[in-house]
Order: structure tokens, then C-alpha cells, then sequence
């Protein structure tokens, strides 16, 4: 029986035997014509980039058990000695030519070495493995064999555990990203017309393009924002144009029979295009190149069914809207515009909140910043209106109505970078606080950097808007070190738009998943993206908040289509009670239990009460998120999110409760900040105004931000001509230098006192300074060193 059933058996492992001769018998392991080209995985093709295999997660295979297997393996041959195995795996790994074998058939060396381990591990643990195998390992520790005849059976290991490498071919074209056009048939069988309006911030651009929508059969309004929809929803209706309102957690009809208009106003991500139109009108479209949205806009461009596209945004894109449009076979009509009334950059700055007028907007680019300056212009007898990013799109208008209306005693505003599109506003002169914008970056830790030549242009275009009571605009700065870099930033071009965002679709991710069955979906994106090929025109935008999510959610059994949507939910994921809820939400839905109205107000404990300090209208915000949420939700599972109209009615009373905690925020940072004074249990948010102890000074993470605010202590310092005092010295200390000699010094002096720095900067900079500073360490010491500190840089400028 042994001689009958050894050649057989052994054929397999022929093959491999002569690898190490190679010749004929070597080539015929290589894929044939009709297998994955492993030769662009190891990097030889040129067409395609190697992907990135530290994403390529193993498969767990469980060693093999007692079975009939064995039985016919120690018959032909006898039992295995594992010690003499053991060397014999390790002599296989380090021989070159298998490792070279190895990268032809798409294991490079991580790889190459973690299908080894791998290999090894289910050889060692298992009691019984193949007939074939189990011979082949004979004959090596024998010495009738050669270690190289193990390759086709660690081959086929690694194929196991990297199922990816039996598809990459596959996988290749499902992630080729490079004709997005292709993706719109309905749009590309017929010719639009193109019409680019490209102008400033108040040069009536976006106006022309509204009246020919407003004079079409039918059309379709794309914009960035909630506030800018409902403004044309609302203009159109006035104008006795039935114009529906469609945005991610909300559709209004125009009609009262629930009949759709032949005009919609939407937000850009929620437009369909399979339905023909008109015209369509595309607002803001340098928006583009935004990282995270810039699909929304690529897809509109690309896919609206219409036969009058009128893009309206900044001269700064008009090059790649005419090459995209080049590649449809569709040409682009440019019609520019100039801003209708004058814009200054005065030459002195504010430098006292004192010398406020009426019309005022102070800019800030920070909560801390918000509230610090709208307290300081309350206490000199000056009432404020505030605006900044995560209010309800409601309280936004009524703050900015009570800014505009002339009989209204509140004739200052002070406002984030959220003023820059979707409000109008009725502003003098706009009042840069600072120049430098703090960021996240994809480490998730905070940086600070100047303000772009788009972000300064759109927001102090804001200033002396056409057809409001101020015929001229004017911008400053606060204090006289900003004001020259501002001026260099604003007379600097606009950078040119580069690219255009893309992002995976829900039916591309199905098919990698089809492929790929057992890898998570965060696993799968990274995937898509490393593979991914784009060409010039496109990127891939960032996919943080989509992994963030779906690693979240990822131990939540659902299907892939239903975690794609709640992976796709615009929430802060720095918001810790806005993502436990939809943690809350996918878990009840994978139980197949309705969200219903009385769930959702035990979660939230609605009804809620006005806010007594910042904490709790903070807390206020995130629940107006939350509900949000929930209306985002069903619009996409209906029967399971069921009480839409009745959360809808709630918010808008929480919106009601949050205005009149923003019309009280002085009386709410005065509580704050006594609680915290007196050393009470009050929580404060992460970026409220306090002076804080030297513990505090470091990078606020996302994980930090989780934990702020279940329970943050901040140390305190009695307001008052201390806090003033601590003020002027942060000044003297870092708008003094910022633009001077000492380059990275200064910036470390700003990182240190605004707490901005993690432990591996703050060592690099400690180095840095001794280096430079013998005596001491700058910023890292007590107080009273920060002090000498500063007494010694003084006496340098002197």
C-alpha cells in the first residue's frame, strides 16, 4: 500500500522540490495568465502602487484535530517528531530563495513572516495534519526531503489567513476610482450646459444663479449648509415658487397634500441624481477639496440629471471644474463677479474692547475665546449677540435676527468662523481675536495654525454686506502683531483648487465584503483605500469619522448595509453623549426593538430645564444632537425610528430653551466659574475660559475628551484683576514674539501656556531650550520660573 500510495501523495511536493533549481518546474508555480498578478502587489507593475499589507488582518485557523487524516499519515509513515519539525520550519523560513518566492506570489515581508508564524503555530499545535503534509515533513526530517518542498502547503496557508492575495485582482478594479463620470449614466447621456458663477464673498454671484432657478420648470438648490436650504426654501415659497426643503433629518413640502414640488432646496450630500431637472445651482463649490465632504460636491458636479449646471464659488476653482468638465465632454461658461461694495483693511487694530461700535463682529476661533470675550464686552455695559458652530441652526437665526434688527439694543456680535456662509448679517467691521485657528489633527490631538487665504477672505467678506444699512466694510485685528500678518494673508492669491474629493459607495464596500467576508468594516475601508487608484483630478477623502464609527459599533451584530448607514451619521465623535446614543441606537436596533418617542426621552430626561451654568447648556447642545440623530435615522429606517414628528416637536422646544441660555451665557460663565472657584463638584467643559494648574497643560485627545466630561477637574484662579492680570502677561508673552527671531520658541510659548503640547513635544522642546537657555527649563517649571521666565526675555528686547 505505501508504494502504491506514495507517488501519488508526493507529486504536489515535487513540484516544489524544484524551486530551488528553478527552470521549468519553478515557473509552474507562479500564477497562471488567468490568477491575480501578484507582480504589482510585490511592486513590479508600475500601472498600480503596492497596497499597504499592515492592513491585511490574518484569518485565526484553529489547529487540526484527531481524524481519519492521521491515521493514514502514520500509516505511510510513522509519528511525527516536533522537535525535529520545529528546526526544519525554521531552517524553510530563513532560506532566500522562499522568500523571494514568496514576494512573486504577493508576500512581502510582513506578510511573508506572519503567514510563517502562522504556519508554524498550526503545524506545532495540531495533532494531526494532511496525509500529504504530514509526509512531506517525514521525508524533510528524514533527510529524503527538502525544506523547500513545504512551500506549496505554506502557500496555501497563507493563502487561508490572507484571503485577499486569491483576490487582489479583484479587489483592484472594485477600488479603481479613476472615471467617476462613468458612474452617471443618466447625466452623461445628455449635454448640460455649465455655467460658473466666480466671485468674493457679497458679489451677488450666488443671487444670479437663484433667479434662474427660481424662472425654470423645474430645479434643484445644492448647498453646505442647513441654514443656507431653508434661506432659499424660504425665498423660493415667498416667491410664490413651491419649493420643497430636503435635508438629511427633514423633508417639507411645499404642497399640503405631500405632493413634491418641481423645485427643491437641499443639502448637497441628500441630492438625488436620477431625477432630471432644469437647472441645478451648486453653491460653494470650492468645497470641493474638503477633506471630509468633498464627495458630496464632486458627485452633484458629475451626477445632477440637469440641463443647466450653475456653479457658484470662488475663481479659485474654475480650473478644475473645467478639466473635470473636459472629461465629460462638457464645456464651461465662466461669468465673474466683483464684490458690490467696498472692503477695507484698516491700518490700526482694536487692541481694546473698548473702542467696539455698533456693527461690530468680533471673530474667535474657540468656545474659550467666546466666552472669555463676550463676558468682557457684557461687563463694560455692552449687550452681545453669540454665534459659533455647534448651536442649533435655530438659535443661530434668532441670535443673528436680534444682531440685525436696528431696534434691538444688542449692537455687537461675537461669533466663530460659523458666520463665514448660511447667515446674513448686517456687520460693520469684522474684528479678527486671533489669526491662528486650532485644528485636530489625525492623531486626534490639538494643533494651531494661521487661518488660510480663503478663510480670512470669507469671513471678513461678511463685513458691509450689499443692501444692508453699512455701504462699506471694514476688517482689523485685535492686537497690532496680527494686524501685518493679516494683511500678507489677505493680499496673498487664493490657493487654487487642486483636486476633488471621492468616497467609497455602499455598493463598492459590499463587493470588497463579498471578497473579504471575514474583516471587520473599519478593516475594509482601509483596504478600499489603500488599493484605491485615483488619478490627478480626484482624492480619496478622509474616512477618520467613518472608522471612528464603525469601530465603535463593530461588536454590534448588523448587516453591512445597516452599519454603513450608522457609520455614516454626522455626529461629533468628540461628543461622548451623542456617541454612546448611537451606540444605544445600533444595539436596540440589532435587537429589532423600535426606537420609540418614551425611550428616547428616558435616554435624554426630557423635558429639561434652562441652563444654570455652561456645563449644563453644553449638555443642552449635545441632546439637540442627539435628536438630530434620531430624525437622520428615519429617514433611513422608518419602521424603526417611528416617532419622527414628535422629536421633531421637542427639538424645536429645545431649541427655544437653548436660546435663552446663549441670550444668558455671561450670567452662565459668572455661575461656571464660582462653582469651580469654590471647589465644588461642578463639571466644566474642556474649553471653558479658567486659568488651569499646570496638570491641565497637555493635548486634549479624544479619549481625554471622553473622560472631561464625565468628570474634569479644573483648577481655578479667582476672577478678577488676578485673571486680567494673567491675561496681559499671556499677551506680552506670545503676541510679542510670534513673529519674531525666535521662531520656534514662541510657538512653544503659546503651545505651553495654552495647553497644546503632549509629553513627547514638551521633552523636545525641554531639549530644545537648555540648549538655548542654560539656566532652567522654559515653560516646564513652577510658576514662579515662568515668571523669571519672563523677566528674562524682557530684559533681551530691552
Amino acid at each position: 500500500m505505501r508504494r502504491c500510495a506514495w507517488p501519488l501523495l508526493r507529486l504536489p511536493a515535487r513540484a516544489g522540490l524544484a524551486l530551488r533549481h528553478g527552470g521549468a518546474a519553478a515557473s509552474r508555480l507562479r500564477p497562471a495568465a488567468s490568477s491575480p498578478s501578484y507582480s504589482s502587489l510585490a511592486g513590479g507593475d508600475g500601472s498600480s502602487r503596492a497596497p499597504d499589507t499592515s492592513l491585511f488582518i490574518p484569518v485565526p485557523l484553529k489547529p487540526a484535530g484527531d481524524g481519519a487524516e492521521e491515521d493514514v499519515g502514520a500509516e505511510l509513515t510513522r509519528p511525527l517528531d516536533k522537535g525535529e519539525v520545529l528546526k526544519n520550519l525554521n531552517k524553510f523560513y530563513k532560506r532566500k530563495e522562499i522568500q523571494r518566492l514568496g514576494a512573486e506570489n504577493g508576500l512581502d515581508a510582513r506578510l511573508f513572516h506572519q503567514a510563517f508564524i502562522s504556519f508554524r503555530k498550526y503545524i506545532m499545535e495540531s495533532s494531526a495534519v494532511s496525509a500529504d503534509l504530514h509526509i512531506i515533513l517525514n521525508d524533510i526530517c528524514c533527510g529524503a526531503g527538502h525544506v523547500d518542498d513545504l512551500f506549496p502547503f505554506f502557500l496555501r496557508h497563507a493563502k487561508q489567513i490572507f484571503p485577499m492575495l486569491d483576490c487582489m485582482d479583484d479587489l483592484r478594479k472594485i477600488s479603481d476610482l479613476r472615471l467617476p463620470p462613468n458612474w452617471y449614466p443618466d447625466a452623461r447621456a445628455i449635454q448640460r450646459k455649465i455655467i460658473f458663477h466666480a466671485g468674493p464673498t457679497n458679489s451677488g454671484k450666488t443671487y444670479h444663479a437663484i433667479q434662474r432657478f427660481l424662472s425654470a420648470k423645474s430645479g434643484i438648490y445644492c448647498g453646505p449648509l442647513k441654514l443656507l436650504a431653508h434661506e432659499i426654501f424660504q425665498k423660493s415659497n415667498d416667491a410664490n415658487v413651491p419649493c420643497d426643503l430636503v435635508t438629511g433629518e427633514e423633508r417639507v413640502y411645499a404642497n399640503e397634500d405631500a405632493r413634491p414640488a418641481a423645485h427643491i432646496a437641499c443639502t448637497i450630500e441628500m441630492c438625488s441624481t436620477n431625477t432630471p431637472y432644469e437647472v441645478a445651482v451648486i453653491d460653494e463649490i470650492q468645497m470641493i477639496r474638503d477633506p471630509a465632504r468633498g464627495w458630496a460636491w464632486t458627485r452633484a458636479l458629475l451626477g445632477l440629471c440637469a440641463e443647466e449646471i450653475h456653479v457658484c464659488g470662488e475663481a479659485a476653482a474654475i480650473d478644475l471644474v473645467t478639466e473635470l468638465m473636459y472629461t465629460t465632454g462638457e464645456e464651461v461658461e465662466v461669468q465673474n463677479y466683483k464684490r458690490l461694495t467696498p472692503l477695507t483693511v484698516l491700518d490700526y487694530p482694536l487692541e481694546s474692547l473698548d473702542n467696539l461700535r455698533p456693527g461690530d463682529c468680533v471673530v474667535c476661533f474657540s468656545k474659550n475665546d467666546i466666552y472669555s470675550v463676550s463676558r468682557q464686552i457684557e461687563a463694560r455695559g455692552l449687550e452681545c449677540a453669540v454665534i459659533y458652530g455647534s448651536l442649533p441652526p435655530g438659535t443661530k437665526l434668532e441670535q443673528a435676527k436680534k444682531f440685525n434688527d436696528p431696534d434691538d439694543p444688542c449692537k455687537i456680535l461675537v461669533a466663530t468662523d460659523a458666520i463665514g456662509m448660511g447667515l446674513n448679517l448686517c456687520i460693520r467691521r469684522i474684528i479678527f481675536n486671533s489669526i491662528v485657528k486650532p485644528t485636530i489633527n489625525e492623531k486626534g490631538e490639538k494643533e494651531i495654525d494661521s487661518i488660510t487665504t480663503s478663510q480670512a477672505l470669507q469671513i471678513a467678506g461678511r463685513a458691509g454686506r450689499y443692501g444692508s444699512s453699512f455701504k462699506e466694510g471694514e476688517v482689523t485685528t485685535m492686537h497690532r502683531d496680527d494686524l501685518a500678518q493679516l494683511k500678507e494673508i489677505l493680499s496673498e492669491p487664493v490657493r487654487p483648487v487642486k483636486a476633488a474629493g471621492l468616497h467609497p459607495t455602499p455598493e463598492q464596500i459590499e463587493m470588497f465584503a463579498y471578497h473579504l467576508p471575514d474583516a471587520t468594516l473599519s478593516n475594509l475601508i482601509d483596504i478600499f483605500v489603500s488599493l484605491s487608484q485615483v488619478d490627478g483630478l480626484y482624492f480619496v477623502c478622509n474616512i477618520d469619522d467613518f472608522k471612528f464609527l464603525a469601530d465603535m459599533i463593530q461588536h454590534i451584530p448588523l448587516n453591512l448595509r445597516s452599519r454603513y448607514v450608522f457609520c455614516t451619521a454626522p455626529l461629533n465623535r468628540k461628543e461622548p453623549f451623542v456617541c454612546t446614543t448611537l451606540l444605544k441606537f445600533a444595539r436596540q436596533f440589532s435587537r429589532n426593538e423600535p426606537l420609540t418617542f418614551d425611550w428616547l426621552c428616558r435616554h435624554t430626561k426630557w423635558p429639561l430645564a434652562a441652563p444654570k451654568n455652561i456645563k449644563e447648556l453644553v449638555h443642552l447642545e449635545a441632546v439637540h444632537d442627539v435628536f438630530d440623530l434620531y430624525l437622520w435615522l428615519s429617514y433611513r429606517f422608518m419602521d424603526m425610528f417611528p416617532d419622527a414628528v414628535l422629536v421633531r416637536d421637542i427639538q424645536k422646544k429645545l431649541d427655544d430653551i437653548i436660546q435663552i441660555g446663549v441670550c444668558n451665557i455671561t450670567k452662565l460663565i459668572r455661575a461656571s466659574q464660582s462653582a469651580a472657584a469654590a471647589g465644588t463638584a461642578e463639571v466644566v467643559p474642556e474649553d471653558f475660559p479658567f486659568s488651569r494648574t499646570k496638570k491641565d497643560t497637555r493635548v486634549i485627545s479624544d479619549r481625554h475628551v471622553a473622560k472631561s466630561t464625565e468628570a474634569l477637574s479644573v483648577a481655578v484662579e479667582v476672577p478678577g484683576e488676578r485673571r486680567a492680570k494673567n491675561l496681559k502677561a499671556y499677551r506680552s508673552a506670545t503676541r510679542q514674539e510670534d513673529l519674531k527671531s525666535h521662531g520656534r520658541g514662541s510657538l512653544a510659548n503659546r503651545l505651553l501656556r495654552e495647553g497644546l503640547l503632549t509629553q513627547e513635544m514638551l521633552r523636545q522642546l525641554e531639549s530644545e531650550w537648555q540648549d538655548q537657555h542654560r539656566n532652567g527649563r522654559y515653560g516646564l517649571g513652577s510658576k514662579r520660573d515662568d515668571q523669571n521666565s519672563s523677566k528674562e526675555t524682557g530684559k533681551k528686547k530691552k
